[in-house]
């Protein structure tokens, strides 16, 4: 109570120095401590609302975030407020917009409705992604609130689809399901974007995104798998049908086979399994749960394989799925579940030791799921059905009634598989009968005896006898069983057994239940044959003594195909609230020209880098406007594009080559004249300068960062042209060697013009000299630019003809790429002689992914399926940045942009110049001054994309040593930093 008047009296004053610290104090410790023990703070909540309108940021964060919790509650003092957030959506700072708005729609009164459907629009169109997200998280939370404003959500949701910023894609997504799921076309247009942004949108993001287009694919494409299931269908003969009209039926179907066009994969659903497959390494479960069930869902069969590699990597962690006392129930099911799926020869010894130690639990339903998975591990292993069988024959002197009846159920199912060589089992559950109390126990022990009574025609009868003296205090399963053992023994041991069955039956016939009574009426007339016994009384021993096929032990999740994978219901195997069901496959092509983007004023852009003051990067965007085709979006077209460009010429290679050199006086004019200028341009008065060419910094591979960086980047210029005159020099020389670097390449496809490697590049086998039959090629990443095309790794290739004939005709077909990627072949090799070898360059351009490029290596006479996968260092190329530029692009590249981890130095990195060659010769990226003895500092690009890459090493160990990377791509900072840390682990 005192602590509660303490914040009464703070907050009454006004914000100032000390009290402004106490606030902050209080909201970062006591509020959070209340909240989190469970303790009510809404009677603060008048106190806590007088400084929304504070100006101190912080404060204004933390109550917003106080009043997010308890607005709700509080609806009457929080509409006081309304006036106070409607000008926090015009603040500058994006997280105070943000925040307001999020306390707006957290206001749960159908009066401010009208504002709430303004702010979200608004924020729809605001310049920060962060606020563009809360915008799609607040769509639900007012659909819900008031359903009639669902048309005027649905277009923002249109709009906000449209964004091109990860951040928002996975929110927009979630508001689309929950809104109107059901409208399809929204999606139409953007499906593509959304499959080509997938790979970086943030992880919980990837889920709904996977989500929603499996339901969109099965409703556009068609089913993979439509001819193989026609098959199938085909080869089940009907019960009651008659041989020629089983010739007819096939007949007719396979007319209809031969009138059905062989399938052909949409492009893009095969776009969808393309770009969802890298993510089946994903860190998050949940997105390789998703991406499993996407392709189990909408893959063909030869592909759903890749499932279950995604799924062996838990093999190397199988205790990890080792149950503790402490797991729930249903947790403990799942990973017995696991466990019993990953059984094989090797670990079954290791994981029979652990469920024996299951058994001792006091969880009853886990100690009955643990029994059964030795049986369905005894059933899948038959190397080990013995040792089970004698492991759970042990468990049928357990005190526990439930461990012995499940072991006599696991153990019946087990002995109709080999039944004649375990008679001995058979009478050690004989004898158990008295003490197992268990009607599911003694009604399986009384099955196996009446079934393999002649393996025991001694203890049989006796069962028998004992039985029927406590047959009326017998259960009903039970009592069935005794009649069955009883007519069995009838026909096989008539004459011990005869006057003990008429006995049994006549109990029987008298008894309560009606089921009993004529089980004994039926099975009286089969087995004692009388005048009015029907014909079938002749059949009596094939009908009870007929051989039963083996039960197989499955899954309790076997059943559960008809819910979709993963999902709540799949685990429940109910249908959970909110389920929606998977579509069905059409049976006919849907229109695929609803996914193409139809742009009238297309920009065309042919990317070419170029090398500008202080060794930064700058791209040179060449645009042509003009009408582009209804293709697949504005991505195709520059797609296209590039590879047109890939096809010219060699001669008007060589007219560039010459036209660049008379050029470069007038570009050197140029550039001296921007140099001097005291006010650097905007980009946009450089754009009018040369209607054709927009000179941009090659910094991020987002669109919507260009204008701003660029400015940055000629201010930058300007600050060292007035600083320095070196920069004017540096300037010419780097001009000149890049000329010279230039004229001195050779375009892929050039033989002997090749790129030679230095020292450290490391060689890498394309195909071995038996598989080639004499051919061995080898290849590495030059890391030399790739002239024709800068956008692509140039990659040397050396063919050696070991054969004593020579080779013709050396070329590349049918290259299979991963989607964006392209390749750009070399030309062909007419004729190497025995013996000798030649090498070429080629130009592949990965799209910044660590995909392999697959394609045919052709000689004259055979085809080799060939495949190259760059490390994730070969994607770079090195950028010269001082220590201010790589700061600020540092600050940059903060966040969700940044990974670190704490790294431990080899024994073999004593110093800087060994750790500085093994991060240059992982990752191709160059160094950073730096003025610290504790740290070296790299920048690069990536080649395709031109995105940041900054690495931070430490070359000490200490408490805060952390190898850091800071790139746009999460993905390809991800890889490297793995890269880094194994090269100087070692």
């Amino acid at each position: 109570m005192c602590k509660k008047l303490l914040i009464k009296n703070l907050f009454s004053v006004k914000l100032y120095t000390v009290h402004q610290y106490l606030n902050v104090t209080l909201f970062l410790y006591v509020f959070p401590q209340m909240i989190a023990r469970g303790k009510n703070a809404s009677d603060l909540f008048p106190a806590v609302v007088k400084n929304v309108a504070c100006k101190n940021i912080e404060v204004k964060k933390l109550v917003y975030v106080y009043l997010v919790r308890y607005a709700e509650e509080q609806q009457d003092l929080a509409l006081l407020s309304i006036s106070t957030f409607q000008r926090g959506l015009k603040d500058p700072n994006q997280l105070i917009r943000a925040s307001a708005l999020r306390v707006l729609s957290s206001i749960r009164v159908t009066i401010i409705v009208p504002i709430m459907m303004l702010a979200i629009k608004e924020a729809a169109s605001d310049m920060s992604p962060y606020v563009r997200k809360t915008a799609a998280h607040a769509i639900p939370k007012l659909h819900s609130l008031d359903p009639e404003q669902k048309d005027q959500l649905i277009e923002v949701i249109e709009k906000l689809l449209a964004d091109k910023t990860t951040l928002v894609a996975g929110s927009v997504v979630m508001a689309f399901e929950e809104v109107c799921p059901d409208r399809i076309d929204l999606i139409h247009k953007n499906y593509r974007k959304l499959c080509n942004l997938l790979i970086d949108v943030e992880e919980w993001g990837q889920v709904v995104i996977i989500n929603m287009l499996t339901r969109y694919a099965r409703t556009q494409f068609l089913n993979p798998n439509i001819n193989e299931s026609l098959l199938e269908e085909s080869s089940e003969k009907a019960f009651y049908a008659s041989d020629d009209e089983e010739d007819e039926d096939k007949k007719a179907e396979a007319a209809t086979l031969a009138k059905r066009k062989p399938y052909v994969m949409d492009p893009d659903h095969r776009l969808l399994l393309r770009n969802t497959k890298p993510l089946l390494q994903s860190r998050n479960a949940a997105v390789v749960m998703a991406v499993a069930q996407l392709y189990f869902h909408l893959a063909p069969k030869a592909e759903v394989g890749i499932i279950a590699k995604a799924l062996g990597m838990f093999e190397p962690y199988l205790k990890s799925f080792y149950i503790r006392s402490t797991d729930p129930t249903q947790i403990k099911i799942l990973k017995l579940e696991v466990l019993t799926n990953l059984a094989n020869e090797t670990n079954i010894s290791t994981i029979l030791r652990e469920f024996q130690t299951y058994i001792k639990s006091m969880d009853k339903d886990f100690v009955a799921a643990s029994i059964q998975a030795i049986g369905r591990c005894a059933t899948n292993i038959g190397e080990v059905r013995d040792t089970c069988l004698n492991g759970l024959v042990q468990l049928l002197s357990n005190r526990d009634e439930l461990v012995v009846a499940e072991s006599v159920v696991v153990i019946k199912k087990l002995l109709q598989m080999q039944p004649e060589q375990h008679s001995d089992i058979i009478k050690h559950m004989a004898k158990l009968i008295d003490n197992i109390q268990v009607p599911m126990a003694r009604a399986s022990i009384l099955w196996l005896i009446g079934e393999y009574c002649e393996h025991v025609p001694k203890i049989a009868p006796d069962v028998l006898r004992n039985m029927a003296k406590t047959f009326t205090n017998e259960e009903d399963i039970v009592k069935l069983q005794i009649i069955n053992l009883a007519a069995k023994l009838y026909l096989t041991n008539s004459k011990q057994t005869k006057l003990l069955t008429q006995y049994v039956l006549n109990l029987a016939k008298y008894d309560q239940n009606y089921d009993i009574r004529d089980r004994a009426r039926f099975i009286r007339q089969l087995i004692v044959p009388t005048d009015k016994s029907g014909a079938l009384s002749k059949y009596a021993k094939k009908l009870f003594l007929a051989l039963k096929p083996a039960p197989v032990l499955q899954s309790t999740f076997k059943d559960r195909d008809h819910f979709q994978l993963g999902s709540l219901s799949h685990l429940l195997n109910a249908k959970a609230a909110g389920y929606q069901e998977l579509p069905d496959w059409p049976e006919s092509v849907p229109d695929p020209s609803v996914r193409n983007v139809e742009v009238k004023d297309s920009v065309c852009a042919r990317r070419t880098v170029l090398t500008g003051p202080e060794g930064a990067g700058v791209l040179l965007l060449q645009t042509t406007r003009g009408k582009s085709d209804s293709g697949s979006g504005s991505e195709s077209a520059s797609a296209s594009d590039e590879s047109g460009s890939g096809s010219e010429s060699e001669e008007s290679r060589e007219e560039t080559e010459s036209e660049d050199e008379e050029e470069d006086e007038e570009k050197e004019k140029k550039r001296k004249k921007r140099l001097d200028k005291t006010k650097a341009k905007k980009p946009a008065e450089e754009s009018a300068e040369s209607s054709d060419q927009l000179v941009l910094p090659n910094v991020s591979c987002s669109a919507p960062s260009f204008p701003q960086r660029a400015e940055q980047w000629h201010r930058g210029q300007k600050t060292r042209q007035e600083g320095s005159e070196e920069s004017e020099k540096c300037l010419r020389i780097r001009e000149r060697i890049r000329k010279q670097r230039i004229r001195g390449r050779v375009g892929g496809g050039v033989r002997g013009g090749t790129i030679a490697p230095s020292g450290s590049i490391k060689m890498y086998e394309l195909l071995h000299r038996i598989t080639g039959e004499g051919l061995a090629v080898e290849y590495c990443f030059s890391r030399q630019p790739f002239s024709p095309d800068p956008n692509m790794v140039a990659v040397q290739i050396q063919f050696t003809n070991n054969t004593n004939s020579e080779t013709k005709n050396l070329h590349i077909e049918e290259p299979r790429l991963q989607s964006g990627m392209r390749i750009r072949e070399f030309t062909e090799i007419g004729l190497q002689p025995s013996g000798e070898s030649v090498t070429v360059v080629m130009g592949i351009d990965f799209c910044d992914s660590t995909q392999a490029a697959n394609f045919q290596l052709c000689t004259h006479t055979r085809k080799f399926f060939v495949s190259i996968q760059p490390p994730v260092g070969e994607l770079m190329t090195p950028v010269f940045l001082t220590e201010n530029d790589f700061k600020k692009e540092q600050g940059k590249l903060m966040g969700m942009n940044e990974i670190s981890e704490k790294l431990m130095l080899g024994e073999k990195c004593v110093n800087e110049h060994v750790i500085v060659e093994r991060v240059t010769a992982t990752a191709n990226l160059s160094r950073v001054p730096c003025g610290s003895e504790k740290e070296c500092r790299f920048a690069g690009k990536t080649v395709s994309s031109g995105c940041l890459v900054l690495v931070t090493v430490p070359t000490k160990e200490g408490g805060a040593a952390q190898l850091t990377v800071n790139c746009e791509k999460m993905l390809i900072g991800t890889l490297l930093v793995k890269d880094i840390m194994q090269a100087l682990s070692q």
